[in-house]
C-alpha cells in the first residue's frame, strides 16, 4: 500500500506539474492574440471610428479667393517706371503724395483710369511752369490725370462730356473726351491731344499714354498777370520842346506883350492916343482868340 501510494502520489505530482507548465507556456501567447484579434475589428468600417482632432491648419479648407489688390499690390509708380518715360510725371505723383493716395484707392477695390503725360509733353511747356504753382495746385494737376473709374479705349465713347475727375469740379476743371474712329481726343479747354499708346491695363486700373500736359482752366486760365508799372510823370524842368512842337500861342503871346509895352509908351507921347488905343483893342481880341 506504500508502495502503491508512492506511485499515485508522483503521478499527481507529475500530472500537477506538467499542467501547471502547460498553462504557463499558453498564457504569454494568448495576449498578442487578443491584439491581433481586436486590431482588424478597430479598422473594420463597421465599427465607429474614435474623433480624432487634428492641429488648426493655417488655411482653411474652404476660403474666399484673396483680393488682387491686398496679395499683389498694384504701384503705379513702378509700372510708369518699368515702362520708360515717365520720370517727371513720377516725380509728380510722389512730391504730391497722389501716389499713396493712388494705391490706398486700388487696395479698397475702386478703380482708376490714369492719363500720364511723357517727359517730353513736360518740356514742351513754358520754362518755369510747374515751379509757378503751388502745393494745392500742383496736386489738382495730377488729379486731374486720373478719372474715378476705369475706362477701356471701347468705353470712352459712352462718357458724357464733361468728364468728371479727381480734381475739384467739373466747373473749374473741366475735361471733354471725344471719339473719332480709333482716335480718343482729350480737351481742356487750354490743350488739344490724344492718347497715344496703353501702358498698362487690367479689371481694375488703366494707364494711358498721352504727349501733352493736361492743363486745365481752373489753373492756368485764371492767373492774373501783373500790369505793367507806370512811368513817373517827367517833371516840368526835365521837359525838353522843340520850338516847332511849341503852340501858336506861346509864339505870340510875347510879342503881343512886347507891343502892348510900346503901345504904352506910345501913349505918353501922342496927345489923343487913338493909335494906341487901337493897337491894345486889337492885341486883347488877338489873345483871347488864340488862349
Amino acid at each position: 500500500m506504500t508502495k502503491q501510494g508512492l506511485i499515485s502520489l508522483s503521478f499527481m505530482f507529475f500530472f500537477f506539474y506538467h499542467f501547471t507548465m502547460s498553462t504557463l507556456a499558453q498564457s504569454p501567447a494568448q495576449a498578442p492574440s487578443q491584439t491581433q484579434t481586436q486590431a482588424p475589428a478597430a479598422t473594420s468600417p463597421a465599427s465607429p471610428l474614435p474623433a480624432v482632432v487634428e492641429p488648426p491648419s493655417q488655411v482653411p479648407l474652404v476660403q474666399a479667393p484673396p483680393h488682387r489688390a491686398a496679395a499683389n499690390p498694384t504701384n503705379v509708380t513702378k509700372i510708369l517706371e518699368k515702362a520708360g518715360g515717365f520720370s517727371v510725371f513720377i516725380r509728380l505723383l510722389k512730391s504730391t503724395s497722389v501716389s499713396i493716395q493712388i494705391e490706398n484707392q486700388l487696395n479698397v477695390s475702386n478703380s482708376l483710369t490714369i492719363f500720364a503725360p511723357t517727359n517730353g509733353a513736360f518740356s514742351a511747356l513754358k520754362p518755369g511752369t510747374l515751379n509757378s504753382l503751388s502745393t494745392e495746385e500742383k496736386v489738382q494737376l495730377v488729379q486731374y490725370h486720373i478719372l474715378p473709374s476705369f475706362i477701356t479705349i471701347q468705353n470712352f465713347q459712352t462718357l458724357s462730356n464733361p468728364v468728371r475727375t479727381q480734381a475739384s469740379n467739373t466747373h473749374d476743371y473741366p475735361l471733354n473726351i471725344t471719339v473719332e474712329g480709333s482716335w480718343v481726343n482729350i480737351s481742356t479747354g487750354i490743350v488739344n491731344t490724344t492718347i497715344t499708346g496703353t501702358v498698362y491695363e487690367d479689371n481694375q486700373l488703366a494707364i494711358y499714354k498721352v504727349d501733352k500736359v493736361l492743363l486745365p482752366l481752373g489753373i492756368f486760365a485764371q492767373k492774373p498777370r501783373k500790369p505793367a508799372a507806370p512811368a513817373p510823370a517827367p517833371t516840368p524842368s526835365t521837359v525838353a520842346v522843340k520850338p516847332d512842337e511849341l503852340p501858336v500861342s506861346s509864339l505870340i503871346a510875347p510879342a503881343v506883350a512886347a507891343l502892348l509895352n510900346d503901345a504904352s509908351g506910345a501913349l505918353s507921347l501922342t496927345g489923343n492916343g487913338i493909335l494906341t488905343v487901337g493897337l491894345a483893342v486889337f492885341s486883347a481880341v488877338l489873345l483871347s482868340l488864340l488862349g
